[in-house]
């Protein structure tokens, strides 16, 4: 499976409701995720497509992986106060979310995934 690019509302279908996380992190999937803010004209954000879809078929079942363009999804951009990208967001289930700044390897990516499981 591809990486799935969210959308505010796949956003709230998927992650968390944007109105209820001013009271506080609630998240909504069956599984940990790791969501990868990117613009298309950003070169380390293209090095690392294709690290990020590999992963996405790799950990299929076990971890979703998502992406955000940031120039068409601002919203979300902002709420996780993204300033640079590539921007990384791990999500694992029952704690809050870890942001991270720059591109990873993807031995990098791995281990921070397999941390998740």
């Amino acid at each position: 499976m591809a990486t799935i690019h969210l959308t505010k509302g796949g956003f709230e279908n998927r992650i968390a409701k944007i109105e209820d996380m001013a009271q506080g992190w609630k998240f909504l999937g069956t599984r940990p995720a790791l969501i990868d803010f990117y613009a298309s004209w950003c070169g380390p954000c293209q090095r690392l497509a294709p690290i990020i879809d590999e992963l996405a078929e790799e950990y299929e079942g076990k971890v979703d992986i998502y992406k955000v363009d940031v120039d068409k999804e601002e919203e979300l951009a902002r709420l996780f106060k993204v300033r640079s990208i590539p921007t990384l967001v791990y999500i694992p289930m029952n704690e809050l979310p870890i942001v991270e700044l720059g591109g990873k390897s993807k031995g990098e990516l791995r281990e921070k995934l397999e941390a998740m499981l």
